[in-house]
């Protein structure tokens, strides 16, 4: 699976980009049982809230694949989420 993640906002607006292919990674089985996980009606709203971060995140199969896309806000992230975004932010 290969993961894009996109961070906007926060104090100082800045922009964060990260992308890892899961096939190469020693976690990789774990992050991808998070992505399966999401369920985009329980991510909240995606709006931001003053000076807090907004992330996109973009799942895909295989590299020909029509991605899934969801925009989640840092106010609606649980624990393995947050997990799941900083960790595919690391590899920048």
């Amino acid at each position: 699976m290969i993961l894009k993640v996109v961070r906007s906002g926060g104090f100082a607006g800045l922009v964060a980009h990260g992308e890892l292919d899961t096939t190469v990674e020693p976690d990789g089985s774990h992050l991808e049982q998070v992505v399966r996980g999401l369920d985009p009606a329980r991510l909240g709203s995606g709006r931001p809230k003053p000076d807090r971060y907004v992330y996109r995140l973009e799942a895909r199969d295989t590299a020909e694949a029509e991605p899934i896309v969801l925009t989640m806000a840092e106010q609606d992230l649980d624990q393995d989420v947050t997990w799941l975004l900083d960790r595919v932010l690391k590899r920048e």
